[in-house]
């Protein structure tokens, strides 16, 4: 039993899977309360019609948040967004985690009818697992850039909150089967799905393209139903059993593509269920599938990267880059022991290199500064969120100015006392 034990929640594997899950509970909480902000008046302030979840909270708590001051909500909304941002990032994740369950607690138990559904609870019982560690800001996140582990996407961690993640989604989809088999009027005596297409409530079933069709065959509809059930009964245990995981996955993806093309279902069926049905690959396929491609990229990177070596803050940076370069797609070069950048571009000098960092492609295009900056972008995984701004209206000359004066003040950026008053710049 010990060994089992320890196979299923204490041994340690890579954390990279949970790090991209951190990103997609982020969306998801951000959907589901940001937009109960946009009219605080009606939803939290002391005019608002309010509704309270005395099964959830003790009757003691409710009454204090319910004397809160409409500053205080206003206090909240600050802190959660300011927590939100940080968590979506990877900033503190842990504590940005911590702060922002927290603020949606206060929220839930200020006014639950902005934000108290079915599928609000099972985000807060997964914004509580995502609580209990730090693991999800191992990748994908600010907190890797400070950290000096060589290669932290591969970095081992106890894989027990991934795996009550897993038992958290396959739980969830089990009970809602058991629920359809066991309410009254339920999915094996009636025909729901036929009612609904008949009937459909509003805001519950969208119009869609075989709608009216299936209108009309309660047949098919029953059947429908059954295999609804019989889906959401075995697939919670397919995805533990390796030889069908994969096959689940898909099919978990179809289920949920289905729902949103047919019914209004919540955020939570968007971003975070498929999401957190990849926590069920297991992570050192996808190591693995990560050193085959660094090792393709070594043979021929997509691009050389011209750096000053004597620059600490330049150095810095390359550390932080090389962490976000996940692929190992980039070859670095310190201009300062080149022998010839001619040869690695014939445009290219050591003037030119002095006065900012330069991206040579395989294709022989050079990129210097900003525009090289945004090159690079496009090639490393974490880097790829900065293009929906490097390319925005006027980005090119405002990054640009941004960039001449980071290059111009880099000596001083890396806090070093011989270069004050840029001395290490006019060397």
């Amino acid at each position: 039993m010990l060994k089992l034990w320890h196979r299923l929640f204490l041994v340690e594997r890579p954390s990279i899977g949970l790090s991209f899950f951190r990103i997609f509970v982020a969306l998801t909480t951000g959907l589901h309360v940001i937009p109960s902000f946009f009219n605080l008046a009606d939803n939290y302030f002391a005019t608002a019609y309010k509704e309270l979840n005395a099964s959830f909270f003790p009757i003691e708590f409710l009454k204090l948040v319910g004397q809160s001051p409409d500053s205080v909500v206003v206090l909240f909304v600050i802190i959660f967004c300011a927590s939100w941002v940080c968590f979506l990032l990877g900033l503190a994740s842990q504590v940005s985690c911590i702060v922002m369950t927290a603020s949606c607690y206060y929220f839930y138990a200020l006014n639950m009818a902005q934000i108290g559904t079915l599928s609000w609870d099972i985000l807060l019982v997964t914004l509580f697992l995502m609580c209990l560690t730090p693991y999800h800001g191992d990748y994908f996140s600010v907190d890797a850039l400070y950290t000096r582990h060589s290669e932290p996407y591969k970095r081992p961690r106890p894989y027990f909150i991934q795996r009550l993640l897993q038992l958290q989604i396959a739980s969830t989809f089990f009970y809602t089967a058991l629920y359809k088999v066991t309410a009254q009027g339920n999915w094996i005596t009636g025909n729901p799905v036929y009612y609904l297409m008949n009937n459909p409530q509003p805001g519950v079933v969208k119009h869609f393209l075989f709608k009216d069709l299936l209108a009309g065959q309660p047949g098919m509809c029953y059947w429908i139903g059954i295999a609804i059930v019989v889906s959401e009964f075995s697939i919670g245990f397919c995805w533990f059993w390796e030889r069908t995981r994969v096959s689940a996955i898909y099919l978990g993806f179809l289920f949920h593509i289905m729902l949103i093309l047919t019914l209004d279902v919540p955020a939570i069926f968007f971003f975070l269920f498929p999401a957190q049905m990849l926590l069920f690959i297991n992570s050192e396929h996808i190591i693995r599938w990560v050193d085959a491609r660094r090792a393709r990229n070594a043979k021929a990177p997509e691009a050389a990267v011209i750096f000053d070596g004597h620059c600490g803050f330049c150095r810095e940076s390359l550390h932080k880059l090389k962490v976000m370069d996940l692929f190992d797609a980039l070859e670095y070069i310190d201009f300062q022991t080149h022998p010839d950048l001619s040869a690695l571009h014939p445009g290219l000098t050591k003037e030119m290199a002095k006065s900012r960092m330069y991206v040579i492609t395989p294709d022989g295009q050079l990129y210097g500064g900003f525009y090289a900056f945004r090159r690079l972008s496009s090639m490393v995984p974490m880097m790829v969120p900065l293009l929906l701004v490097f390319y925005l209206p006027g980005a090119g000359m405002i990054g640009s100015a941004a960039y001449k004066w980071v290059a111009e003040h880099r000596y001083l950026l890396h806090r070093n006392k011989v270069c004050q008053g840029n001395e290490c710049y006019r060397k």
